[in-house]
């Protein structure tokens, strides 16, 4: 796994690092989410950290952030010791942090966002706008996105709240750059361009921590490449030294090509109709049909339109035409509780935002949508909630400390599966999944395959959106693919590859 000829870093490691985590612990409560970790990162470099979900790669970086404090270890920022006691402090010491969530203000500007607790002042202390407008700009033109710095941050889509994020981050001119799945939900083109400048940001001297559960992209950016797994080190490598299938063995102990367990089942009756769905500005004219046992994935480019189609399906977006038929039965448009009810289960994009409730137990979350039905008499028990939150969380191999701990606490991979348990357990006839294993590791994207795969097998229809290709291809028994807001083709399962996907996604189709 070469990353040779991708950037113009020599090999060599520099005499002093800039920032190094040696012998350092974190627990929370009876949770050890680090034990013993160490990471060396030098300027000029930038280093690939990965792990499985739960490894300790997100406490480490709001350790380096001062989100939190390490009860053991030293850590040290140009050779000097450091405690962060806030986040503050860490962005004064020059660390940025580029978050796997957006963490914007909804009703502030783009720029508001950018610069919140910094905006450029002129006399008598007054915000600058004007000035604050023209930096925004400039960031946007350096990352090559058309972003306009004035409009509201609500309604702005993930990959746009990630794009200010970025802006965000680079406006500080930091010297070490933290970058926690940026790209989760980029379009390829988007990858590219911000790689672009990370690595300018690279060549100029900054040291760059990129974590990211996508080996190419790794390859593309990283020459080194630290290992952990269950809060410790495994080991540091150059990414000259070690090939995929290494890496993945030393997070999660399996080999790679178990990451998609796909079993063949034969369709049967068409459960999901979708006929004729529009939305001005947004989709037109879309038909398909998801039977019984079948896996369908919709793809494209981000922007053309899958969110919101399966949004419109489930009922929590609006259509302005269009019928969506389940078993043969019609749905209201824009009533969700009505899908519901004729067994449609929605796993969306954002779990954070729309799929869970931070601050409510895992327990609570699990059940949020089974609590009628769990009540005796109209009363909900503690002892119900607890069986059904602790048998499908079981199922799904969540990894927690306690079912009454905050959804808040967990890791992402083990976010998501809390999102699916909820959904899970209402038995549905129709799954939709959308980006089911955004920004989660290879062994618990494998779980989460492994299921969907098993509820196709049980007869469960399951319609997919996924931005990742090989996920596409490695699960779906057939492609539809969406080109702004049209259906411009269908593929079978052997139709199907990269190439034949993307003719069809950039409007290339005559090629295919």
């Amino acid at each position: 796994m070469s990353a040779a000829g991708n950037t113009s870093d020599t090999g060599q490691q520099p005499a002093r690092p800039v920032v190094t985590l040696s012998g350092v612990t974190k627990a929370f409560g009876a949770v050890m989410a680090l034990r013993d970790a160490r990471l060396e990162l030098f300027p000029g470099e930038a280093h690939a950290l990965v792990g499985e979900n739960g490894a300790g790669k997100s406490t480490l970086i709001k350790i380096l952030a001062g989100v939190h404090r390490p009860d053991a270890g030293v850590v040290t920022v140009g050779g000097q010791p450091v405690e962060f006691t806030n986040t503050a402090a860490a962005k004064d010491a020059g660390i940025a942090v580029i978050y796997q969530e957006p963490t914007l203000f909804p009703d502030l500007s783009v720029a508001e966002n950018i610069f919140v607790g910094r905006q450029p002042r002129g006399r008598f202390g007054l915000i600058e706008r004007a000035e604050m407008h023209r930096h925004a700009t400039a960031l946007f033109e350096r990352l090559g996105v058309p972003l306009d710095p004035d409009r509201p941050a609500k309604g702005l889509s993930i990959a746009d709240q990630q794009i200010v994020e970025i802006a965000k981050a680079i406006s500080v001119d930091a010297t070490v750059l933290i970058m926690d799945e940026p790209t989760a939900a980029l379009s390829g083109v988007e990858v590219e361009r911000l790689f672009a400048v990370v690595r300018g940001l690279r060549d100029a001297g900054a040291a760059v921590l990129f974590i990211s559960h996508r080996f190419d992209e790794v390859a593309a950016l990283c020459q080194r490449v630290t290992v952990m797994r269950d809060g410790a080190h495994v080991s540091t490598d150059l990414l000259a030294d070690v090939t995929i299938d290494q890496i993945v063995r030393r997070m999660v102990g399996r080999e790679l090509g178990a990451l998609f367990p796909k079993q063949e089942v034969t369709p049967g009756d068409v459960v999901l109709e979708v006929d004729g769905l529009s939305r001005a500005g947004v989709y037109l004219d879309v038909s398909f049909q998801v039977r019984a046992g079948e896996i369908v994935a919709l793809a494209g480019l981000v922007g053309s339109g899958r969110s919101e189609v399966v949004q419109a399906v489930f009922g929590v977006d609006p259509r302005d035409a269009g019928v969506v038929r389940v078993a043969g039965r019609a749905l209201p448009a824009g009533n969700s509780k009505a899908a519901m009810r004729a067994g449609v289960a929605l796993v969306p994009e954002d779990r954070r935002q729309q799929g869970l409730i931070l601050d409510l137990s895992i327990m609570r979350n699990a059940t949020l949508v089974r609590r009628n039905r769990l009540a005796r008499f109209g009363f909900l028990t503690g002892g119900a909630e607890r069986r059904e939150a602790a048998e499908w969380t079981r199922r799904l191999q969540t990894r927690y400390g306690r079912l009454t701990d905050p959804a808040g606490t967990l890791s992402g991979g083990n976010q998501q599966k809390v999102v699916l348990a909820k959904w899970l357990a209402t038995d549905p006839k129709v799954l939709i999944v959308d980006e089911p294993t955004r920004g989660i590791d290879v062994g618990t994207k494998a779980e989460v395959h492994r299921l969907m795969s098993q509820l196709a097998a049980d007869g469960v229809a399951v319609l997919m959106v996924s931005s990742e290709l090989p996920e596409v291809l490695g699960m779906a028994d057939r492609v539809l693919v969406l080109r702004e807001g049209r259906l411009v083709g269908e593929l079978s399962r052997a139709e199907a590859s990269e190439e034949s996907v993307m003719f069809l996604a950039t409007g290339q189709e005559a090629v295919a």
